[in-house]
């Protein structure tokens, strides 16, 4: 049995006075500049950085921590917004993602063209069983096509069993840009040197043709 001493006690106790202190003095200096400490974009990135001192509590949910780019929560679904404001899903139903899941519970039905019988490339049902999903982000990292990305919405807690259509799991490819910057922007590059490379090859093949 450890036996606490008069100066032992001292010592746990002026960690937490030195804490409550600490506290008032960023608030203090804080007041001082004319910005708010609490309540504040600003305040909560200061109160999550490393150069915080005293209390750093966050007053959720009125207060939320900033989330770093990485974050990851339930995916969603991309799509470009084409012309007339049409969707254009990224989506090509190949079913990668499908595959990789580690608790298979995304599954996909492919389109198919009504005259030929032939599959299109493109979801006609999307499901992904939100209850199921463990958040890995297996699924966005295997795809090829950009389509599928871990969302940063944690709040989804509800009474009741959570299976996500394509309705609900379509969000604009602005929303992806919007919450990965950084990601969108190296994404989007690779993207476009593909299309570039391609499109480089299909005319070389058309002149060595016409050679």
């Amino acid at each position: 049995m450890m036996i606490m001493y008069g100066k032992g006690i001292l010592k746990g106790l002026g960690v937490t006075w030195k804490r409550f202190w600490n506290t008032y003095i960023d608030d203090i200096a804080w007041l001082i500049r004319g910005k708010k400490r609490y309540y504040t974009e600003e305040g909560v990135k200061h109160r999550s950085s490393k150069n915080t001192r005293g209390i750093f509590t966050v007053q959720y949910p009125e207060e939320r921590l900033i989330l770093p780019e990485e974050a990851r929560y339930l995916p969603f679904l991309v799509y470009d917004e084409g012309e007339n404001g049409k969707k254009e899903v990224r989506c090509t139903s190949c079913g990668i993602c499908a595959k990789v899941c580690p608790p298979q519970c995304i599954w996909i039905v492919r389109s198919n063209d009504p005259n030929t019988g032939r599959p299109i490339p493109e979801p006609t049902e999307f499901f992904i069983d939100a209850d199921i999903c463990m958040n890995c982000g297996f699924c966005a990292e295997y795809c090829p096509f950009d389509a599928i990305i871990m969302d940063h919405d944690f709040e989804i807690a509800s009474y009741s069993r959570n299976v996500y259509n394509m309705e609900k799991l379509l969000k604009p490819a602005s929303y992806y840009r919007s919450i990965r910057p950084e990601n969108y922007a190296r994404n989007e590059a690779e993207r476009k040197a593909k299309e570039e490379a391609k499109a480089a090859k299909a005319a070389g093949a058309q002149k060595a043709t016409a050679a």
